[in-house]
């Protein structure tokens, strides 16, 4: 299974995992099956607020699952509609996440549970 983290910068399975998929420059996607490791640079990284077009971010590189600590409603629809499922991120790194992620310890995401914005009101639990 091939599973992608969204991260600022790339130190592999040490990469600490961001906390906004639509603005992270890049994604790191482990394949769990082998252990390889590739590289994706986010082609959506700057789109306004609120106008993420995942698919267009992730170059459109086939990935069965990303783990990430925030994303909106609109781009968490959008993967789950191309059969994508989203969890979200529970320790700092992409290792112990990999980790979490086999053993089935990462919560799924919802769109009630989605960032919603950065103000007061916001909801952003990151």
């Amino acid at each position: 299974m091939k599973v992608c983290f969204p991260v600022q910068t790339n130190e592999g399975i040490e990469s600490k995992v961001y906390n906004h998929f639509g603005s992270a420059p890049m994604f790191v996607v482990v394949d769990t099956e082998t252990n390889a490791v590739s590289i994706i640079n986010n082609k959506d990284e700057h789109h306004a607020h609120g106008a993420c077009n995942p698919i267009k971010a992730l170059d459109g590189q086939n990935v069965d699952a990303i783990v990430v600590g925030g994303i909106g409603a609109g781009a968490l629809t959008r993967l789950n509609q191309s059969g994508i499922r989203v969890y979200r991120s529970q320790a700092e790194n992409i290792g112990e996440n990999v980790l979490l992620f086999s053993t089935k310890k990462l919560s799924e995401f919802s769109v009630q549970g989605c960032c919603g914005g950065h103000d007061a009101g916001g909801g952003c639990a990151h």
